[in-house]
């Protein structure tokens, strides 16, 4: 009987990696930068990022192209096959997150509709940088 591996919850393009070392240069007293997702915005959830002083004991450990990230438990399932990538244009910068378990966005970019990794469609969305 073999063991089907375990799934990434979330994956990097360089642009996103690149980033998240840039911004993480001046903090390096940081664990990682913890994801999550959390209720709020007018489609009813918004991804979190924020700066993690250590890994929390159910955390998902994620290490893609030389950035460490924590993905907060109760978000594991909603953001399964994410990939996470960076965009700039001439009027914003940020995070976008393309994730196959996103079922609409609000007109602004800034809250999600998300079902969990089995009910899922495909879709993205931006966040802003991690806070400190």
């Amino acid at each position: 009987m073999s063991i089907r591996p375990r799934p990434q919850v979330m994956s990097l393009t360089e642009a996103a990696a690149e980033r998240i070392r840039a911004l993480s240069v001046a903090s390096k007293e940081i664990a990682g930068v913890r994801i999550g997702v959390k209720n709020g915005g007018c489609a009813g959830m918004e991804y979190t990022m924020e700066y993690a002083q250590a890994r929390g004991p159910h955390d998902e450990l994620i290490e893609d192209k030389g950035v460490k990230l924590l993905i907060d438990p109760t978000a594991v399932m909603f953001l399964l096959g994410t990939e996470m990538d960076y965009r700039t244009d001439r009027m914003r910068s940020g995070f976008v997150f393309n994730n196959p378990n996103q079922t609409s966005a609000c007109g602004c970019g800034e809250s999600v509709s998300l079902k969990p990794a089995s009910e899922a469609a495909q879709s993205g969305s931006e966040a802003s940088e991690p806070t400190s």
